[in-house]
């Protein structure tokens, strides 16, 4: 890599981290910073998995250091952002992939972990193991959401392969496109089954209702997914034709 783009990777990351330290606070409730979760797949997507992990890591000690925010600024963000970059780098560069790694490593691990450690460092005894899955959760959906949108314009207006050659980064240029936004859209389901079993578990709730709700989620996200595919396909048909 040239002296060039290594500044350049350090600009980008420096103005990231800056970024993620100012509108962390947007929408902010304990357990939930949708706004970091936006941070964390941008930076995954643009400069690889152990920047955006560094980022995060970097944004989390600012954040608890300036503002007080106990250590879930980085158990709430570490492994999502790692994750988000793993996610994307295997798929070949499919955004929802990159999203779902910040789902399952900030929604899911991430949230597990916080509870000992809010336990040890900041005296919340009376959390249980999966307290923050629903609100981490939820904070990675929207942040998610917002980052997805924000890449996919970018991607459509050509401006991402060019940003991503600008930093030395890998460019996929929509490879596995259709499929892993189709795996994707199939995985949310199984990640919204995941987190109403929890919360069945955690408030002993023994709801046909709820039983019925979540296998319904996974069936719509997998019938979705199967019809995104296949509508992908005959589009695609009809612009080779």
């Amino acid at each position: 890599m040239t002296k060039s783009k290594k500044l350049v990777r350090m600009i980008m990351f420096s103005m990231l981290v800056a970024i993620g330290v100012v509108i962390s606070p947007l929408l902010r409730v304990e357990g939930m910073c949708p706004m970091a979760h936006f941070i964390n797949i941008v930076c995954s997507v643009l400069l690889g998995p152990w920047n955006s992990l560094l980022c995060a890591l970097t944004i989390g000690i600012i954040r608890m250091a300036t503002m007080g925010i106990p250590p879930i600024a980085l158990t709430g963000a570490v492994f999502g952002a790692f994750l988000s970059g793993v996610f994307y780098k295997t798929s070949k560069g499919n955004l929802l992939m990159a999203v779902l790694g910040e789902v399952i490593g900030t929604g899911i691990i991430g949230a597990i972990i916080s509870c000992p450690v809010m336990t040890f460092f900041w005296g919340r005894e009376e959390l249980g193991l999966f307290f923050y899955i629903p609100s981490f959760v939820c904070g990675t959906l929207i942040g998610g959401s917002i980052a997805f949108a924000f890449l996919k314009k970018l991607s459509q207006g050509g401006l991402l392969t060019k940003f991503q050659s600008v930093l030395g980064s890998a460019s996929y240029n929509g490879k596995m496109g259709l499929l892993g936004d189709s795996i994707a859209i199939a995985s949310m389901g199984g990640v919204l089954f995941t987190v109403i079993s929890v919360l069945n578990s955690m408030f002993k709730i023994d709801s046909q209702l709820l039983r019925t709700v979540s296998y319904l989620l996974v069936i719509g996200f997998v019938i979705a997914a199967a019809i995104y595919y296949i509508s992908g396909c005959v589009k695609n048909g009809r612009k080779d034709n």
